[in-house]
């Protein structure tokens, strides 16, 4: 083994402890997708960390989401620079963790965010310390660290930061949930989310039914016609996950709203997906009742680039060169940042963080031994790339 790369992973076993602490306490800060002040407080004690690493960071400052933060290192290196990149707020409840605090039992840590994404974003920190260990001094390195991912930045600008902030860079890092079979995500689907909102006649269901508009049996027709719109072929799946409506048996409801989640696979369908959802609002099947049709927060797919595929590659080297096993690429149905660091033409793998699962309940587990393990991998990316 390289003997530099070598002195940058015994640093990360020489600070297992260390990162366990801090593992530990991030996750103990309570940052679920309402949080702010939680969120934003995870941002300023990572900011503290970047800060004595010697960067320079800033955080964007948004009133109805958490804090983003930018971090740089080296930014007059010569060679393109390197994103990590990642987000801190969670899917889990206010309250989770007092109900699930940060434990390690048998090599397997369990709690609020443990998996996604807090691990991550530990051993991305932990890389750029052991990267610094050692003098390195080729590429410039900049954080992303979104504060409202989960909420798909309904309340915030940080797409567009992201995207702004990774053009020109030569490769992106997000330490996204990793997957215990040691899949490296390359491609993700978009998420689409959109809302239909129908108006009846409320109505005495015993006395006056006939003169009632029923809101519900409406929006029981469009939940049908919405799922039948899912393209298998296509990738392109939808799902009504809430049903809201009606307020006693005893009335003809005159209120129902449904949230549909579309997944999609190529940024060019979402128009016709679109045009798709007006039209099942636009047909009436009771009599007498109205639709009205709201696009709303959504995240743009990953696309799986030659840049992506070409990244890939790299790591699966440099994975199966330091005895990490071998990776393998993988797409998921699910929404990542990963989607703007790529829009921005920036190679990009995703599901770099630590290995685990159950993510988004409240059995969320993460493998203890991968935090130092991919840490060590992100190290081993980040130097095989200036030999690339």
């Amino acid at each position: 083994m390289d003997q530099k790369k070598h002195k940058a992973f015994q640093f990360v076993d020489n600070h297992r402890e260390e990162m366990v602490a801090l593992w530990r306490e991030v996750v103990t800060m309570e940052s679920g997708p309402h949080e702010k002040a939680g969120i934003d407080a995870v941002a300023a004690r990572f900011k503290q960390e970047f800060d004595k690493e010697g960067a320079s960071s800033y955080l964007v400052n948004f009133e109805k989401a958490g804090n983003m933060l930018v971090a740089e290192f080296g930014k007059n290196r010569p060679e393109a620079g390197v994103i990590f990149l990642g987000h801190m707020d969670t899917a889990c409840p206010a309250g989770a963790i007092a109900e699930r605090p940060f434990t390690i039992k048998d090599g397997i840590a369990y709690g609020p965010g443990v998996l996604d994404m807090k691990g991550g974003i530990v051993a991305f920190l932990y890389a750029i310390k052991a990267l610094h260990s050692i003098g390195y001094d080729s590429r410039r390195i900049k954080v992303l660290l979104a504060g409202d991912e989960e909420v798909l930045h309904a309340n915030s600008s940080a797409d567009e930061v992201l995207i702004s902030e990774a053009k020109g860079y030569a490769a992106a890092f997000n330490t996204e949930t990793g997957f215990v079979d040691n899949g490296i995500v390359v491609g993700r689907k978009g998420v689409a989310r959109i809302m239909l909102e129908v108006k009846g006649i409320a109505a005495h269901a015993g006395n006056d039914p006939e003169n009632g508009r029923s809101a519900i049996l409406e929006i029981a027709h469009k939940i049908i016609a919405a799922q039948n719109l899912t393209d298998w072929e296509k990738g392109i799946t939808y799902n009504v996950g809430v049903i809201q409506g009606g307020t006693t048996s005893t009335a003809v409801p005159d209120y129902a709203k449904i949230f549909i989640d579309v997944r999609y696979k190529d940024p060019d369908d979402l128009p016709g997906i679109i045009k798709q959802v007006e039209a099942v609002a636009a047909k009436t099947h009771i009599e007498g009742t109205t639709t009205q049709v709201a696009f709303m927060d959504g995240i743009k797919p990953m696309k799986t680039t030659e840049g992506v595929k070409q990244l890939f590659a790299l790591v699966k080297e440099a994975s199966e060169e330091n005895g990490f096993g071998t990776p393998y690429a993988k797409y998921v149905g699910g929404g990542s940042d990963s989607a703007y660091t790529v829009l921005a033409g920036v190679p990009t793998v995703c599901a770099m963080g630590v290995k685990g699962g159950r993510n988004h309940s409240p059995e969320e587990y993460a493998i203890v031994e991968t935090l130092f393990e991919r840490a060590k991998l992100l190290v081993a990316c980040v130097l095989k790339l200036g030999n690339a």
